[in-house]
This record gives C-alpha cells, structure tokens and sequence, in this order.
C-alpha cells in the first residue's frame, strides 16, 4: 500500500509541474506593436522614392509609376494593423485589455489544490481503495488452486525427502484437505521433528484415527503417550487421550486426563462446560461397570497382545491406505467378534491389546474361553467382511492372558 501511494504521489506532483511551469513563470513582455509597423512604414517609403528616382531619370513611365505606386499603397494596407499604426501614435488599441500581471500565479495556485484532490475523489469513486488493504488483497484461492499447490509442494518433496519442514507443512495442508491417510504418512517423514514436540505428536495420532475411522486405539494411543511423556499438560494430547481411555472403556483414566485438562480451560466457557460434563459422564459410566480391583486385575490377566506384520512377498498387493482389521473371535466358528482394532497399512507392524473392556455391548468376553481365533486381514472392500482379494494372516488356539504374539498375513482370500 505504501509503495502505492508513494508512486501515485510522485505522478500527481510531476502533473502539476508540467501543467504549472508556464502558469507560474514571470509573463514575458510583449514586442511593441508600432514596431512591426514602423519597419512597414519605413520600407514603404525607400521603395517609393526609390520609383520616384526611377520616374525622374526616365526609366519608369509616368503610367508605370502611378501602377507601382498603387501597388505599393495596397501591400502597405494588408500589412499594416490600424490598431497598431495607433498605438504607434501614443495608446493602446480601442477595447484591447491586458492582463493583470498576477492572474496566472492565481491560476496556477488554483490547479494546485484542485488536481491531486481531483485524482483523489477520482480514485475513490472510479478505482477500489480496499485493494490498498493487504488483507483485502488476499482473496480466498478457489479449492481446485489450493489442491494444485499442495500437490506441487509434494511434488517438490519427492525431490527433497530430506526437508522435515516440507514434509510437516504438507501433512497440515493435507489434514485441512481432509486427506488423512497422506497427512499421516507425510507426518511420518517429518518424523525428526515430530518425535521432539508433543504438539506435534497429537496432531500425528489425531490424523491416524480420522485415517483409521476415528479409532485411537493402536499407534495413535502409542503417540499420545509419548506426547504426554514429552509434555504432561499438552492440552491436544490430554484430549485425545482422554478420548483413547473412553474408548477402550477405561473410563477411570478418562476422567483424569481430562480431569487435567480441565485445570488448564476457563470452567464459565462453553469449551469448560463441555469438558465438565464429559468428565461427569465418564465418571457415572465407571460407577456403573462396577467390580472391585481384584475383578479388574483378573480381567486385566486375560489379554491378549502381540504385534501385526506384512510378509514380504505380499507387500506389493496392499497399498499404505488400505483398511486394516485385527479381532478376536471365539473357536466355535461364531463370526461374532469378542475385540477388535482398526488400522491401516501404513500402520504397520501394529501392536494390538485385546481385553474384557473391549467386549461389544450384549456380547461375551474374552475371558469367557478357553481359548480364541486372532485374525489380521487387509480389506480391499473397506468392510470387515471376507472378500476376494483381502490379504490376511490368522492364529487358532490362542489363549487368553497370552502375550506377544506375532501375527503374520501371509495369504490371500479366493
């Protein structure tokens, strides 16, 4: 805007000068008017004694003489201004006013103030002042121009893998587009900053489980708890985690973490109120699952856990996108799963924690067999449901309490 008025400034001044220069400088004086007359006048009278000459030594007849003469008269007539012949005399030509010697310094004076406030109202009805606004100025790019340059940013990046910053600037422009499963993997190679902020690392886990259908459980718990570990009152992280425990029905856990967070908000806000009464929630919902802690500590010795990965030879057959299911499913051929995670390929290897607090409402509980079948398997369809071409990895005869299974998917649906 400044260099603007600046430039604008300097045209109207230049204006002014050129149109002022001849208005402001001293008026010259005018030639005498008799002078152009007397020089008429005077070379009127050489020619004519100059025939009377010629008359007189016999080389101009009398009829030539009195034929130049009149000729002479005539020339003298259309050349000399009566008007001039008088002021020659002694004044000036009737009705010929001069002008005030001052009225172009007032003129000029006059131009002065009315040019620049006539470019200025000008402006101001003609052009569009808000564009000297710089906030103005920045228009709202259409969607399809924002998509062109993130793509280009990642286009740049495939060039530099190394450039964290890059990496992390792109992730966020790809959670605002909403595409999850990029935003997570370019958080995944922005990994040297990511690890070392525990902003950063909720942010990862928020965009893992909007990628994963919404799910916390998994990679997204494991990040949320080094955030916490980085930054115990991370407001972001405490959130989320809060949110993890809920799901996974630790609702204990829940309402401490948010519990935390709450200490950190205004309690009069609409945020604190909301928070409030998700504590008070989870809360009642603890109450309600009832048990002692030895309860508790038994259901807790009935986990199952172990960790999920990708044989080699089928890793060209998944994409980092592709859904992932891991559940837990009684022996007797009920599909009817006890637990389940969801993930996605990007996520592997997963490690997956299977308890009683997982149990669907109405359904049975791990605890309830003596042993279960734990299935990984990479859907192409996006449902948990078996289809051709799923990838998938199974162990039979798991019992309950076992620990660091590995689960390997190593087969292909038909």
């Amino acid at each position: 805007m400044t260099a603007f008025v600046i430039c604008a400034g300097l045209l109207v001044v230049a204006v002014v000068a050129i149109v002022l220069r001849p208005l402001w400088r001293a008026p010259r004086a005018a030639p005498p008017a008799g002078a152009r007359s007397a020089a008429n006048l005077a070379i009127f009278r050489d020619q004519l004694a100059e025939l009377e000459r010629e008359r007189s030594a016999g080389t101009l007849s009398e009829a030539d003489f009195a034929q130049a003469k009149t000729e002479l008269q005539r020339r003298l007539l259309d050349e000399v201004d009566p008007a001039q012949a008088l002021a020659d005399t002694g004044g000036p030509a009737p009705g010929v006013a001069s002008a005030p010697a001052g009225s172009e310094r007032k003129t000029a004076l006059a131009l002065l103030l009315v040019l620049p406030l006539a470019a200025a109202a000008g402006y101001a009805v003609l052009g569009n002042p808000r564009a000297l606004d710089p906030l103005a100025r920045q228009a709202n790019p259409a969607p399809e121009q924002v998509a062109e340059m993130v793509n280009n940013l990642a286009r740049r990046l495939q060039k530099n893998p190394d450039d964290a910053r890059g990496w992390l600037m792109l992730a966020r422009s790809y959670k605002v587009l909403e595409r999850y499963t990029e935003a997570a993997e370019a958080y995944g190679r922005a990994a040297v900053l990511v690890d070392a902020d525990a902003n950063l690392l909720a942010d990862y886990a928020e965009v893992l489980s909007a990628a994963s259908g919404g799910s916390l459980r998994g990679k997204p718990s494991e990040l949320l708890e080094r955030a916490l570990k980085l930054d115990p009152d991370a407001p972001q992280a405490l959130l989320l985690a809060g949110a993890a425990a809920r799901e996974r029905h630790d609702f204990a856990a829940a309402a401490s973490y948010w519990t935390r967070l709450l200490a950190q908000v205004e309690a009069d806000s609409a945020d604190g109120q909301a928070l409030a009464g998700a504590i008070a929630q989870v809360r009642e919902l603890a109450q309600a699952a009832g048990g002692s802690a030895a309860r508790s500590a038994i259901d807790r010795s009935k986990a199952i856990s172990g960790e999920v990965t990708l044989s080699g030879k089928l890793a060209g057959k998944a994409a980092p996108q592709d859904v992932l299911f891991v559940f837990a499913r009684p022996e007797d051929g009920s599909r009817m799963p006890l637990a389940a995670t969801r993930a996605t390929v990007a996520d592997l290897p997963l490690r997956f924690s299977f308890d009683d607090s997982m149990a669907l409402a109405g359904g049975r509980k791990l605890s309830d067999f003596k042993a279960v079948h734990v299935e990984a398997r990479i859907v192409k369809a996006g449902q948990a449901q078996a289809s051709p071409g799923d990838l998938f990895g199974a162990l039979s005869g798991v019992r309950p309490g076992s620990r660091d299974l590995r689960l390997l998917i190593d087969q292909v649906q038909p």
